[in-house]
């Protein structure tokens, strides 16, 4: 395989993936929020003297759910932008094949 092939393949590859990353987080944040709120409200309908009690418990799981989809976002990005973890172990896994031909 060409070198400027292996590059391209898991530069490829990389990205995918920090998509992949950055897009299941949002999504299953956005269902986590949806089930979040849905029953709180419920909570809140059923017994409404508690809603104090259920809004400090669903801020705090909300903050929770949240800083999830932000540690991958940062993942994701960190894959993007910064120097490829992946690409130098490729090039130095090419580098011993052609040492070795």
């Amino acid at each position: 395989m060409e070198l400027a092939t292996i590059i391209a393949s898991v530069q490829g590859m990389t990205a995918i993936a920090a998509a992949l990353l950055i897009g299941l987080a949002a999504l299953g944040t956005a269902v986590g929020f949806g089930l979040l709120g849905g029953k709180f409200l419920e909570g809140v309908a059923r017994q409404p003297e508690l809603s104090s009690m259920l809004m400090t418990k669903m801020f705090l799981v909300a903050a929770l759910v949240d800083a999830f989809a932000a540690i991958s976002i940062a993942m994701g990005l960190y894959l993007f932008f910064a120097s490829n973890p992946f690409l130098s172990a490729a090039l130095k896994a090419a580098g011993s094949l052609a040492v070795g031909s």
